[in-house]
């Protein structure tokens, strides 16, 4: 990538600024002034700038937990996004959300900047898990379980099977391995029940982290990116 649009990908300034800064000297690639704003930054170049080494890694993975009453999509021109909550940096990269949880929907949320592996991610054929806790307006029963596990009718889809566990009175744990429009909560209401709260809680390998807070954000780590990338088939 050209070193003005990686600084500017990066988030440190427009690119206007970037070149600026460029031509000014202030830029050192592996160790050399680098005033040539269109020189190519191979991966894992050694970048600093006024001195202090730049994280140039285009590609990232993050985990947000997210809150409700936002919407999971790129933009939106009168309601807050998850987008919203990330520094622009992120943006600038390309992150975006791995599939959607609906505006009330809590819990874990994966970014990346791999659309090949948020495509895996999502994708019944590589049967990554999501596991959500659901609050209901009842009790399920046994026959609910097996309506579950055999896969339930819906008026435009047949869900895959899934997996329901009571947790608590009320509150169930369901597995799924698709992630279609407000499904969770319409095979609930299929089985004559409404879902009052749903929280997702892990994704693939990866677990929320229970030290973040609503609205908080972090990279994953490598050993969590591996794992995810995994459980796609895909090499990282």
């Amino acid at each position: 990538m050209r070193l003005d649009k990686l600084l500017s990908n990066l988030g440190f300034s427009s690119r206007s600024q970037c070149r600026d800064m460029i031509k000014k000297g202030r830029v050192q690639v592996n160790g050399n002034v680098c005033r040539d704003m269109a020189v190519h930054v191979p991966d894992g170049a050694r970048v600093t700038l006024d001195g202090k080494e730049i994280d140039t890694r285009t590609e990232r993975c993050l985990m947000l937990y997210k809150p409700g009453g936002i919407l999971t999509a790129a933009e939106d021109q009168r309601q807050k996004t998850v987008m919203d909550i990330l520094p622009q940096q992120y943006r600038s990269l390309g992150c975006m959300p791995v599939g959607r949880l609906d505006k009330d929907t809590t819990g874990l949320l994966l970014l990346t900047t791999d659309g090949d592996l948020a495509h895996r991610l999502i994708s019944p054929k590589y049967h990554v898990d999501k596991v959500y806790l659901a609050a209901l307006d009842g009790e399920m029963t046994e026959e609910d379980e097996r309506a579950f596990a055999e896969g339930i009718e819906l008026k435009d889809f047949t869900a895959l099977p899934a997996r329901l566990e009571k947790a608590d009175e009320r509150l169930y744990r369901v597995t799924v391995q698709e992630g279609k429009y407000h499904q969770v909560k319409r095979m609930f209401g299929a089985r004559g029940r409404k879902v009052l709260a749903l929280h997702r809680c892990s994704f693939g390998s990866l677990i929320l982290d229970e030290q973040m807070q609503p609205g908080e954000y972090r990279e994953l780590t490598e050993k969590e990116t591996a794992a995810l990338y995994a459980a796609a088939g895909k090499a990282k």
